[in-house]
């Protein structure tokens, strides 16, 4: 058995990273016990309730070095890029016996001892540059030139995002691999999920956005088809939930707020705020369709929430879309007309097919959890064999 070190991904400005690496853990538990342990480094100033959720998950090790608290990373970095060895992640490492480390949104230099598999979530900086000034744009790629020049194996997580890279950086081809994550099914029934949606007032047909209010996550577009169909005479009801702002451009979400007033769509486009994480698989049980207008992703947690339900989508017409949920209902991201339509002729299926369409996906679920465990697993125990 091989021991990997992985450290804090995400946090309060990107939820998602936070919970893929949760996910990730608990797969590698459930199906690779005996194959990989994961060991977690988190700084001693981490909030509690962020570890706490590592902590409860038997087999894992934890542990706290004040070298990887947040005053300590551009040192380390620094540290990293002029001599090639982060030594004090290299010391943490040494003493807990790890064989090979995960290096995601971090750099630990071309001199590490210590194999690292370089995992890049997606290219976004690439493809929507007006996001990001000059300081940010530099920070990211710079730090998967370094990765890339460090003959680092290199893990994504869609074929899209390995076609990228190899196109962005030629010198990776032959050592990109595409590990797609996935997530477990949950087991709740249609009357406890409408429960859930009752608690928000939400009314017995409605459409589920579960996305942080970033810009490029496209929030206009269903805004617009809900005017157009408004327009129409058709009072259709999305619920959307996420952290409602962004890091990128503090302006955008109150712009959003004050779209949504000026149309008169307060009661079509529900704004539910940051729900607990429980909340969000009895919504995707109790909508009608799950929506994702996305202008970019590198392979959306939210379509792998609804797919391991069964639950219908209605996604932007995006490549890594159209190869992580084949049978979705796609629109152009930049069409409200398109997605308008889509709104106003959707059937939702009755109870009976969507529990017939729930359990196959939860038995899918569980084969695709397997087989991200194993695939992860053998991605690392060949990295540890090649130092």
């Amino acid at each position: 058995m091989i021991r990997v070190a992985f450290t804090l991904i995400g946090g309060e400005n990107w939820t998602g990273g936070y919970n893929y690496l949760l996910n990730l853990v608990r797969a590698l538990t459930e199906h690779a016990r005996g194959r990989v342990q994961p060991v977690l480094f988190f700084g001693t100033d981490i909030d509690e309730k962020y570890a706490a959720p590592f902590e409860h998950i038997a087999g894992v090790g934890v542990v706290r070095n004040a070298a990887f608290n947040e005053a300590n990373k551009a040192r380390r970095l620094r540290q990293a890029l002029l001599t090639g060895r982060d030594q004090a992640a290299a010391t943490a490492f040494a003493a807990h016996d790890i064989n090979v480390v995960f290096e995601a949104a971090q750099f630990y230099g071309w001199r590490f001892p210590v194999p690292a598999v370089a995992w890049i979530p997606d290219f976004q900086h690439r493809y929507l540059r007006h996001l990001f000034d000059f300081k940010a744009y530099w920070k990211r790629e710079i730090g998967f030139r370094a990765q890339i020049l460090s003959g680092r194996q290199v893990m994504l997580s869609s074929d899209d995002a390995r076609k990228d890279c190899e196109r962005f950086y030629p010198s990776t081809h032959g050592r990109t691999h595409v590990v797609s994550f996935a997530v477990p099914a949950n087991d709740i029934d249609g009357v406890g999920a409408r429960s859930v949606a009752d608690g928000y007032g939400l009314p017995e047909t409605f459409f589920f956005l579960p996305n942080q209010f970033w810009k490029h996550k496209n929030h206009e577009c269903v805004m617009y088809a809900l005017q157009l169909l408004k327009a129409r005479g058709r009072e259709v009801v999305v619920a959307a939930s996420g952290k409602q702002a962004d890091p990128r451009d503090p302006a955008h979400f109150p712009r959003l707020r004050r779209m949504i007033e000026s149309s008169g769509l307060e009661q079509n486009f529900r704004l539910l705020g940051l729900i607990p994480h429980a909340h969000i698989p009895p919504l995707m049980r109790s909508c009608a369709a799950v929506i994702n207008p996305s202008t970019f992703e590198g392979w959306s947690t939210t379509v792998e929430e609804a797919k391991a339900m069964g639950t219908p989508m209605i996604l932007s017409s995006l490549r890594v879309h159209r190869e992580q949920r084949a049978d979705a209902l796609f629109f152009d991201e930049n069409s409200p007309d398109q997605l308008s339509r889509i709104l106003d002729e959707f059937l939702p299926a009755g109870q009976l097919e969507r529990e017939q369409r729930g359990s196959f996906a939860a038995q899918q679920a569980s084969i695709q959890m397997k087989k991200f465990a194993l695939e992860f697993a053998a991605l690392m125990m060949t990295s540890a064999e090649c130092k």
